[in-house]
């Protein structure tokens, strides 16, 4: 800075000119004066080096210093000066802002648990009453023990072979392989990848365990290696039984589904908008499976899922869907959180919120992770840290409501409908296969000896690992023990924070050498930004300490070369270190613990825990460079303590087992509630081969029947049949009318006539006629007038698509209609009459946004009602609370603005019994600019232990709420999944808006008909706030799937465009 003294006064000046600005969003925190004099060293060290990203700052700075021009030079420092000012500034703003968020959060969280509480106390006597308030009080007192004891749960234990389970495992993204796996070759194929593998082989030699399942991405491209393009790949056989065969398709499996474009390898934050493609492809193969498995050990039932495990955010959102159209239980494991990691980001206050979004697809990440915990039964953590810190930021977990639930449900009293999902701590399993414990005599010594003695460390002697000689080449003095660093060289990792530790410390340098492994490297210039400016700093201060022949640091190793790595370092007695800022588990620190050397580590995350249940090391505040130098020299210095450190990890390091793993794994998911399709076939006639005959398939087969297992109560769907087909017996005849008399039914739907109905002409048969279908036309068009009225233009072009699909005799056959839409079965009955459309054209109506379905052409009473299918109305019941969900609601639109005034006036909504049913409660929309926003009401919803399915739909003019499970696009998959009618082999009509839910239908393997012009207004306007995800996020940008037609297109236009849009799905 010689011959420019003037910037100490220019920056004063502008700090000067500044200050006022930046505290009326922020008192400054640093004290830029000093004794009245200004310090220009502590503002760059406070304001640029510690709190600005200096990247561009210091390639700045080399041009200014490459600049000869004096001028110039000037103009060059000037501008910089005003862009380190202007940075300082921006990271205040976004500090004040984020501060003012979390306030406000806290805020609304507050409220929200003094809701639920206030709702649910009604249940209770007054001593309860105290009981409950007892227990908020006391989530406020210093934690015990948040992990649940399984004293009172049984043990998975040995003589559970008898369960034969298929266990399901999603991770999506990333490079998933059984062998060779290439860790480390990006962001996304790191230790999830090799974490879920192993669980897959080690869950398939657990007793009881029949077949597991891993599910992710099929990836042809030339990116990558071929291996990853096979659609299915054995990790391992099934575990030999007493020599007893164990099946043809038991054991574990590579699963790779095709979603998204086939020929490129996408990274995490491109895949959101196929996650729908992904569960289709997915719900293919399992229905498949389940079939084949229970041909093999089923006795011909199918064998569901015991469980659907998501893994990240991406799969836990597809295992949610998963488990909904399932009706199976769903676990999550987190492995990194969404919220925070833009808690991190914005701390750091180099990008704004909006920035970060639009980098990492953050706001679709979160919103798939509240998804997920909306669904899960049970969320896996590493550690306790993951469940307060990071769970907690969830509007879909409050630790403090939890446990008032749990309570609640452990005396039976009643929550209505709240629900907070389970979390447990279940560390990650290793695999000890490849650990040989060395114990300490003079020959465990003899290999070392020969590789320091016999070559010179300039190659490795026969038989001896060549990654040792690749260590060691960089040491003057191999003999002294070594410290050992292993991770990826990211900034997070804290590495240079140990080198200079290193440095500093005389006495740990006589001691020790340093061992850092920090991924491969070919070029550094060639790495990333973050990466190469780790690995630069760290020759650099290789070079400042002058640590040559102390330092070792290989450019390249293998995954098989890690064992013999640790291996190594315990044969020099030396430590294992992972000095990470923050780190959520620490897997290395168990793989080094079992190969014998002690830890020291960071005291933020999980370590913790490991350091708990181990007991072998040291714990240090990463950010104290000191404190790290004085525990390596302790622990090497201190030859007892190392070995008592060495012992104690031995000895409790079966407690990291996979093994250990997956008997608590399995024993949790056991407790948890069992949940499975619930209806059953009772003839080969209900599964019906592809090629069967028509004629054949429409044989009236009177002892089919279909039986319905919830609950011993409901009736099955073919309860409400043709009673003229019992052949006049009257003792048959009084048999189905009980039955029809348990038929719970909505309001809308009730008879007092339950002698059945005469079927159709051109209805065969007592299915419906789903069943035989191999195509299906779903119009799910929502064109509304400005009263929420069905528009006159849906007559036409209805009537168009249904002529359209019946110009071919051939496809007519094979083809049925569905129509799927936000109207009651009453108004839907009304439209279709008013259009002189027979309902018995159409196989299926999805009525009142996806909570109810029907079968026109065969559930029907004698005066012509229509009864809904009980089985859906079991399936989607999963989390419904529908009283507790009105009074909320309720609360929440009905608040006045202002608490002195009334909130009748001002209530933007009423409610809709007319359009209401069981599983949906709808409102109409008085003033929808007073209406809350999806999102927002979302949000409240799950702050209040609430789970369900808001949406806006008939043009704005309704609200309606139904359960979790239920929508428009769940209940096509529901299809599939009750009639095996492929959602891949449906064609679904939309306009170019809708209801919101819309965008859930557009996506998927079905292929999408959009008709423009037809909708004149949506709902979106009432689905996200700012700052949400967006649309783009949802719908692919582009895709073979969706085709677009004219809104006044032909019969002929409509059948030209069908055919388009399946010669190019078929393409793919």
């Amino acid at each position: 800075m010689a011959g420019n003294e003037w910037i100490n006064g220019y920056l004063e000046a502008i700090l000067d000119s500044g200050a006022s600005a930046i505290e009326e969003q922020k008192p400054v925190p640093v004290n830029l004066r000093e004794r009245g004099h200004f310090n220009p060293t502590k503002y760059f060290v406070e304001e640029v080096v510690t709190g600005v990203d200096e990247s561009d700052l210091h390639r700045t700075w080399i041009k200014v210093v490459a600049t000869r021009n004096t001028r110039e030079r000037s103009s060059r420092l000037e501008n910089m000066c005003w862009r380190i000012w202007h940075l300082a500034r921006k990271k205040k703003q976004l500090e004040w802002e984020q501060l003012q968020r979390l306030a406000n959060r806290r805020l609304e969280r507050e409220q929200g648990r003094r809701d639920a509480t206030e709702d649910m106390s009604e249940d209770l006597s007054e001593g309860e009453k105290g009981d409950a308030l007892g227990e908020m009080i006391q989530c406020d007192t210093p934690r015990k023990q948040f992990q649940r004891s399984i004293s009172n749960v049984e043990v998975w234990s040995d003589d559970k072979k008898e369960k034969k389970l298929y266990v399901v495992l999603i991770s999506l993204h990333g490079l998933v392989r059984g062998e060779n796996m290439e860790l480390g070759r990006d962001s996304d194929t790191g230790g999830q990848i090799k974490y879920v593998v192993e669980l897959s082989r080690a869950l398939a030699r657990m007793p009881g365990v029949y077949r597991v399942d891993l599910f992710t991405r099929q990836v042809s491209s030339p990116e990558v290696d071929w291996s990853y393009g096979e659609p299915t790949e054995m990790l391992t056989a099934g575990p030999e039984d007493d020599g007893v065969d164990v099946g043809e398709s038991s054991g574990a499996y590579i699963i790779r589904i095709p979603f998204g474009p086939r020929d490129k390898y996408l990274s995490k934050e491109l895949l959101w908008p196929y996650i729908q493609e992904f569960v289709d492809g997915a719900l293919a193969h399992i229905l498949n499976m389940s079939k084949v498995l229970g041909e093999q050990i089923g006795g011909g039932q199918p064998i569901w899922p015991y469980v659907i495990h998501g893994h990240y955010a991406d799969a836990g959102d597809s295992a949610a869907l998963l488990s909904g159209a399932l009706n199976v239980p769903m676990v999550l494991t987190g492995h990194s959180l969404g919220r925070n990691k833009l808690e991190q980001l914005l701390k750091q206050g180099r990008q704004s919120k909006e920035d970060i979004n639009s980098m990492y697809r953050i706001m679709r990440r979160i919103e798939a992770e509240e998804l997920s915990l909306d669904a899960a039964e049970l969320v896996i953590t590493s550690t306790k840290q993951e469940i307060e810190e990071q769970w907690g930021l969830y509007d879909g977990f409050d630790v403090k409501l939890e446990k008032v639930l749990r309570a609640r449900a452990r005396r039976g009293v009643n929550c209505h409908g709240r629900y907070m999902p389970r979390m447990v701590v279940i560390p990650p399993g290793m695999d000890f296969s490849s650990v040989v414990v060395q114990e300490d005599t003079p020959e465990a010594d003899g290999e070392l000896t020969q590789l320091i003695g016999g070559s010179d460390g300039m190659s490795s002697p026969k038989g001896l690992p060549a990654i040792w000689a690749e260590v060691f080449r960089f040491f003057t003095n191999p003999h002294k023990p070594m410290i050992l660093a292993l991770s990826r060289p990211d900034p997070k990792k804290n590495i240079t924070t140990l080198l200079k530790a290193f440095g500093e410390c005389r006495p740990l340098r006589e001691l020790a050498n340093l061992t850092l492994i920090m991924g491969n490297r070919d070029d550094i210039d060639e790495m990333s930004t973050g990466n190469a400016s780790v690995l630069t700093t760290v020759l650099k201060l290789i070079d400042k300490y002058d640590l040559y022949g102390q330092v070792s640091f290989p450019k390249h190793h293998k995954q098989s070369d890690v064992p013999e790595i640790y291996r190594l370092a315990a044969k020099t007695k030396g430590v294992f270190i992972n000095p990470a800022l923050v780190e959520p588990f620490g897997l290395t620190l168990i793989e080094a613990s079992a190969h014998g050397l002690p830890m020291v580590a960071t005291k933020n995350g999980g370590p913790v825990d490991i350091h708990q249940a181990l007991n072998n090391g040291l714990l240090v505040d990463p950010h104290d460079q000191q404190a790290i130098a004085d525990a390596l020299l302790k622990l090497l210095s201190e030859k007892n303590l190392w070995l008592e450190c060495r012992k104690n990890g031995w000895k409790n390091i079966h407690l990291f087992s996979w093994p250990e793993h997956c008997r608590t794994y399995l024993t949790r998911i056991a407790a948890c509630r069992m949940r499975h399709p619930q209806w059953q076939t009772d003839t080969p006639g209900d599964e019906m081969a592809a090629d069967e005959s028509l004629n054949d398939s429409l044989k009236d087969v009177q002892d089919m029947s279909l039986r319905l297992s919830v609950d011993g109560e409901k009736s099955s769907l073919n309860g409400s049949l043709d009673v003229a087909s019992t052949g006049g017996d009257p003792e048959l005849q009084d048999q189905v009318k009980r039955v029809l008399s348990k038929m719970k039914k909505p309001e809308s739907t009730r008879t007092d006539n339950n002698s059945g109905n005469k079927a159709a002409d051109n209805v065969p048969g007592k299915y419906p006629l789903l069943r035989r279908r191999r195509k299906l036309i779903v119009i799910a068009l929502d064109c509304y007038d400005s009263n929420g009225m069905p528009d006159k233009k849906m007559f036409q072009i209805v009537q168009e698509i249904i002529k359209a699909v019946r110009l071919d005799s051939q496809i007519a056959r094979i083809s049925g209609f569905a129509l799927s839409t936000a109207m009651p079965v009453s108004e839907t009955l009304e439209f279709l009459k008013a259009g002189k459309i027979q309902v018995t054209e159409f196989d299926a109506l999805i009525c009142s946004s996806g909570s109810e379905v029907y079968y026109p052409s065969t559930y029907t009473a004698e005066d012509g009602k229509l009864f809904p299918d009980p089985d859906y109305a079991s399936h989607i019941d999963y989390r419904w609370g529908c009283e507790g969900l009105k009074t909320t609601i309720c609360k929440l639109l009905n608040a006045p603005e202002d608490k002195g005034k009334s909130n009748q006036s001002s209530s933007p909504i009423e409610e809709d019994s007319k359009s209401s049913n069981a599983h949906c409660v709808s409102y109409l929309v008085k003033d929808t600019k007073k209406a809350k926003k999806v999102d927002d009401l979302r949000q409240k919803l799950r702050m209040r232990g609430l789970r369900c399915h808001p949406m806006y739909c008939r043009s704005s003019t309704r609200m309606q709420v139904i359960p979790l499970l239920a929508s428009r696009a769940q209940a096509l998959r529901y299809l599939f999944v009750r009639w095996r009618l492929n959602v891949a082999n449906m064609y679904v009509f939309l306009g170019e808006s809708g209801d919101t839910d819309y965008e859930e239908m557009i996506s998927g393997n079905h292929k999408t008909i959009i008709m423009k012009g037809m909708v004149t207004k949506g709902s979106e306007e009432l689905l996200r706030t700012p700052g949400s995800y967006l649309k783009e996020d949802i719908v692919p940008p582009e895709s073979p799937l969706i085709t677009y037609l004219s809104g006044e297109a032909t019969a002929n236009e409509i059948a030209n465009a069908l055919r388009q849009v399946s010669k190019s799905g078929a393409g793919m």
